[in-house]
């Protein structure tokens, strides 16, 4: 998997918003990074940005 790739991609107010949600319904970071089409780093990076904590 090409991190660099998919680290430049920029998180929208939408996705953002669909990290909030699923990590609400304590979804695994797996399916989060699936769902939104990015490695689980940036998953895990963006969800200790904003608080939240992720199910694995």
């Amino acid at each position: 998997m090409n991190d660099s790739v998919e680290q430049d991609h920029r998180w929208t107010l939408e996705n953002v918003q669909q990290l909030q949600e699923l990590a609400r319904e304590k979804a695994p970071a797996g399916l989060i990074a699936m769902r939104l089409r990015r490695s689980q780093s940036d998953v895990h990076a963006k969800a200790s940005e904003l608080g939240l904590m992720l199910a694995e």
